[in-house]
């Protein structure tokens, strides 16, 4: 066994022992990964999984700033009742068709307000078109080459953007598709 594995083994060992602590050594645990007091209010059971959390986090790493940012903007928006900041993906325009050739046969798949048409049938997802022509698990965007702006690049957003590039075909024969604040006026619509 490596020692990073033993490291691991430990580790799950310790986590494993923690829900048979008692509430002051689980306090003790808190302090010492926390660098506070534990909440007096918390139960044993959510203060053991707080701990466990920290002891993962303090040995292989926390989340992404970038993740940790996304994960505010959504508490925000839940908190401001704004659904679309939650749900702020790539949105297409309903009626927008997206056209991708696999295996010398062209799809033709039609954006509806609820979901994709191909075939005369309805899907949820991109996703879920792409294994439908697949039959193999695909994100659904990149299987139809859907660019995604950058976040926090105004350059790729706005009035500063070419309306005109975007309704080319990309390398790969997907279509492009503006983010949401674009503020330009898509022309395929």
């Amino acid at each position: 066994m490596s020692r990073r594995e033993g490291d691991d083994a430990a580790l799950e060992a310790e986590i494993a022992r923690l829900p048979d602590l008692g509430h002051e050594d689980l306090r003790k645990r808190w302090k010492l990964l926390f660098g506070r007091p534990a909440p007096k209010s918390l139960r044993r059971k959510f203060m053991a999984r707080a701990v466990a959390y920290q002891m993962q986090v303090a040995a292989y790493g926390g989340l992404s700033a970038a993740i940790k940012r996304r994960l505010r903007e959504i508490a925000m928006a839940v908190h401001n009742g704004d659904r679309t900041g939650v749900f702020s993906e790539v949105q297409i325009k309903p009626g927008t068709q997206l056209i991708r050739q696999w295996q010398n046969t062209t799809h033709t798949v039609m954006v509806l307000d609820d979901g994709f048409a191909l075939d005369g049938r309805t899907y949820k997802s991109l996703s879920a078109v792409a294994k439908a022509i697949t039959s193999t698990n695909w994100n659904g965007y990149a299987f139809f080459g859907i660019k995604r702006a950058a976040r926090g690049n105004k350059a790729a957003a706005g009035s500063k953007r070419d309306s005109r590039l975007m309704n080319q075909p990309d390398s790969e024969g997907g279509a492009r598709v503006p983010s949401r604040n674009s503020n330009e006026r898509d022309s395929r619509a």
